[in-house]
């Protein structure tokens, strides 16, 4: 299988290319920044550098033309709001009709459970980042795609405790993995 990742360069991603690198599938890793073509590299995925921003649909149907699935993980990383709306937002929609045009059926996303972090004091930053994430989804479900969700709460690097709501970039990547050879839109549940 041919998977592009969009967001090659972040933590699920580099995890996701190498258990799909491990498992026979070719991955190519769309990142923005040329100085991330080492990460992306490095986890087994061919780089492709990309930007959700400034590519319009058909750049980004030509980029994604000639794979079987497309997984989505990108965004602002707390850049601003502006930006969570360009990448997490608009991104996703522009990405989603590159998709369509390019005759790529499946779509993976992995957006947020937007129950995450409730146990701190959420600014506002991080309920516009929410909004968006909800709206992507939404925006997602209507479209004619295959597409599957995958909604991990607060992505931690550090083990995180036996019993915890909390999800690793590992699980989180494992369960895309899994799910990406799927042909329904069944949800995965993994636990950290």
């Amino acid at each position: 299988m041919k998977v592009l990742q969009i967001g090659a360069a972040g933590g699920v991603s580099h995890r996701l290319a190498r258990l799909l690198v491990a498992r026979g599938d070719a991955v190519t890793g769309m990142h923005r920044d040329p100085a991330q073509a080492e990460t992306v590299r490095a986890s087994g995925a061919t780089p492709l550098t990309g930007d959700l921003v400034d590519d319009s649909v058909d750049g980004l149907a030509a980029k994604i033309g000639g794979h079987d699935a497309v997984v989505f993980s990108a965004g602002a990383h707390g850049t601003g709001r502006d930006k969570t709306t360009a990448i997490d937002g608009k991104g996703l929609e522009k990405a989603a009709a590159g998709a369509a045009r390019a005759g790529v059926s499946r779509f993976v996303l992995v957006s947020v459970f937007p129950e995450a972090l409730r146990a701190d004091e959420p600014d506002e930053g991080f309920e516009h980042y929410v909004k968006v994430k909800k709206t992507a989804d939404v925006y997602l479900t209507r479209t004619g795609l295959g597409w599957l969700i995958v909604r991990p709460g607060t992505l931690l690097d550090e083990p995180a405790p036996a019993v915890s709501p909390r999800a690793r970039p590992s699980s989180t990547a494992t369960c895309a993995a899994t799910t990406s050879r799927r042909s329904s839109t069944q949800p995965c549940t993994s636990r950290p």
